[in-house]
C-alpha cells in the first residue's frame, strides 16, 4: 500500500566515481540527510546530490527508474545495489519522463549543492550546462606570473602590509632573501587581526600590480 506522506528518489553522484557512475535510491526523509548517511569509509569522498524527485509515490518511481535503466541494458554495477552506470543526465532525463506523469512530482536539479526547481527538460539542460560552466571555473589551473604578463624581476605589493616583493619565478616570489608562495606568503604574514580559522588562502587576492590585484588581472584576462 503506498504512503500518503511524499518521499525522494534520488540521483547521487561522487567525485571518486567514474563520471557515468550513479547512485538511485529513495528515502522518506530529506535527501541531504541520506546523503550524509553514506558518507562512509567504503567511500572516499562525500556524495553530491545531483537531483531529487518528491512525491507520495516514490517507491514506485524508485523502482520504475530502476526497471526502465535495467530495459537499456545490463547497466546495474551490481545487481543487488542502487549503482548504474550511466551518466547522470540520461538518469535525470528517465526521471524526468516519469515525472511528467505524476501530479504532485516535485523535481529539483541541485547547483553548487542547494535545489532548483526545474519544470521541464529545457530548464533541465540549462541547469546542468550552468553546472557544468561553474565546475569549469572551479577548476582553473594554479595561478602563474606569466598569466598577467609579469616576469621575474618585477615587483608586486603585498596589500595587507603595504610591501613590495619580486617575481622569483612563474609561481614564486623572493622576500629578505626566501622564496614563498602567494599563499604560503600571505598564511605567513597576513596580520592576524584579517586572518581566517582555516589558515588557507588565495594568494593573487591579497597581492597587487599597478593598483590592481593579481586575481582581478587575472580576471580581467580571462585565464
Amino acid at each position: 500500500m503506498e504512503n500518503n506522506e511524499p518521499g525522494y528518489v534520488y540521483i547521487l553522484t561522487n567525485p571518486s566515481f567514474r563520471e557515468d557512475w550513479v547512485k538511485i535510491g529513495k528515502s522518506s526523509r530529506p535527501v541531504d540527510v541520506r546523503s550524509k548517511e553514506l558518507d562512509n569509509t567504503a567511500v572516499p569522498l562525500p556524495f553530491e546530490i545531483y537531483a531529487t524527485l518528491k512525491t507520495v509515490k516514490y517507491s514506485k518511481v524508485e523502482k520504475q527508474i530502476h526497471k526502465q535503466i535495467d530495459r537499456l541494458t545490463d547497466l546495474r554495477i551490481r545487481q543487488n545495489r542502487e549503482f548504474f552506470n550511466i551518466p547522470p543526465s540520461v538518469a535525470l532525463d528517465i526521471m524526468r519522463d516519469i515525472a511528467d506523469l505524476l501530479d504532485d512530482a516535485e523535481l529539483s536539479v541541485y547547483v553548487d549543492g542547494k535545489p532548483v526547481v526545474s519544470n521541464s527538460k529545457d530548464e533541465d539542460k540549462m541547469i546542468q550546462a550552468e553546472t557544468k560552466e561553474k565546475q569549469r571555473k572551479a577548476q582553473k589551473p594554479a595561478f602563474k606570473f606569466h598569466m598577467i604578463g609579469l616576469n621575474v624581476g618585477d615587483y608586486v605589493v603585498f596589500d595587507p602590509l603595504g610591501i613590495s616583493v619580486r617575481v622569483a619565478s612563474d609561481d614564486k616570489i623572493e622576500y629578505e632573501d626566501r622564496l614563498y608562495s602567494l599563499s604560503a606568503f600571505t598564511a605567513n604574514f597576513l596580520p592576524e587581526e584579517k586572518q581566517n580559522t582555516s589558515g588557507a588562502y588565495q594568494g593573487p587576492k591579497y597581492f597587487s600590480f599597478g593598483g590592481k590585484t593579481l586575481s582581478e588581472l587575472r580576471n580581467e584576462k580571462g585565464v
